[in-house]
Formats: C-alpha cells, structure tokens, sequence
C-alpha cells in the first residue's frame, strides 16, 4: 500500500543506538511539544505532565536513574537527542478536572451553558478511583494515547525514537521530584537520529501479524 501514513509507519522503529552529535532541531521540537499539547485524552482529562530532557544536567540525572534496573537503555539517556519522561497523575480529581473543564468553555469549544453537563463526565475518572483517591491505572492508560501520538509525529518529521517501559519509577521520582510534581514516570521516549552503522535495527523489514490474524470487519 502507497500511502503518506503507511509509509511514516513503515519507516519507524525502535532505534537501538543514537548519534550523539545530532540534535533535534528548534523548529521540529517546537512541532513535537504541540503534538504531545494536543494528544487526545479520556473525556479531555489531560492527567499528564510531560518532561523534556535536554540539558546535559537533565541527561546526567535520567542516566543515573538506571543505577539499579534497564541498564540497557542507559545509553539512550546520553546519547539520544532528547527524551521525554511521560508521567500520569495518581490521583486526579474533580477539581483538576474542573480546570480542564474552564479550558473548554474560554477556548469555545464548549458551550458555557453546557459546563456542569460536562463536569458530570468525571464519573469516568470517578469509576475509577478507589476508597483512598487512587486512579493512576486510568491515568497511566492516557499517557500512552499521548506517546501513540507523537510516535507518528517523529516518523513524520523523520526522527527516530525508542518507547521505554525501561525506566525506574522510583528512582525517576527521586531524580526528577520536582519537575513531576507528584506524577509518576513508568514509560518514556527516547528521540533523536540513528547512529550509522552500529544501530542494527535500521532499516530492517517491518515484523507484524498479517492483517487478518488482528483485524476483522463485521
């Protein structure tokens, strides 16, 4: 099949090692921060916080985040182009809610009239939410559709890019408490330019299922 999407999704994949000495420009970041900004979300809930790790300050500390686990995606902390720390809200609530809820209406998207309709569609979040506030297994869904998202943006933009489940939750809050802010990081992205001859997964044929072993139409 010929096709602009079929063909970005044709040439993604996970980049086993990077070139340090390329960065990814001004002007595609700028794109990538507004994709991510724009990513879609249950009921708009937006329960996310995304960090972007540029500095070589930022890198020395989501380095040394794999002191204990997923040494094997150590080098990515230095070498990649940047990385992005997609962490989720363990316990969102109503009144967070609410401020999304404020953005629909000043934006026009949503009627004012409609507000407390809509606030009525936190019972998604409120379902659940357990006896001591937690929702992160509802948040944490979210960020993936926020990761799916800028995954086609890079293949656009020609980058290439490593989704990490690899990372150490704990030592991530430890390293990185303040830019979190009470969110929690268990899965991250890599981005950046391939390494010439010594990333053994570039381009290499794409390995799935054939279409009807995952799709049907009824």
């Amino acid at each position: 099949m010929t096709h602009p999407i079929i063909e970005d999704l044709n040439r993604r994949y996970t980049t086993k090692k990077y070139d340090a000495s390329k960065r990814i420009s001004a002007e595609d970041l700028a794109v990538i921060k507004e994709a991510l900004r724009l990513s879609a979300s249950s009921i708009n809930s937006q329960p996310w916080k995304f960090i972007i790790v540029e500095s070589d300050e930022a890198k020395q500390r989501l380095h040394d985040t794999y002191v204990n686990n997923y040494q094997f995606n150590q080098p990515h902390a230095k070498e990649a182009s940047h990385t992005i720390l997609f962490a989720y809200d363990p316990k969102f609530t109503k009144d967070k809610f609410r401020k999304r809820v404020d953005a629909e209406v000043s934006s026009g998207h949503l009627p004012a009239e409609m507000y407390d309709t809509f606030m009525g569609a936190y019972a998604f979040a409120d379902a659940n939410t357990n006896a001591n506030g937690y929702n992160g297994g509802w948040t944490k869904a979210q960020v993936y559709l926020a990761m799916g998202n800028v995954l086609h943006t890079l293949a656009r933009l020609g980058i290439a890019s490593t989704p990490m489940e690899g990372v150490d939750a704990e030592m991530m809050t430890e390293m990185f408490r303040d830019e979190l802010d009470g969110h929690i990081c268990e899965v991250a992205l890599a981005m950046g330019y391939h390494k010439d001859g010594e990333d053994f997964n570039h381009g290499l044929p794409k390995a799935r299922l054939a279409m009807n072993d995952v799709i049907s139409v009824i």
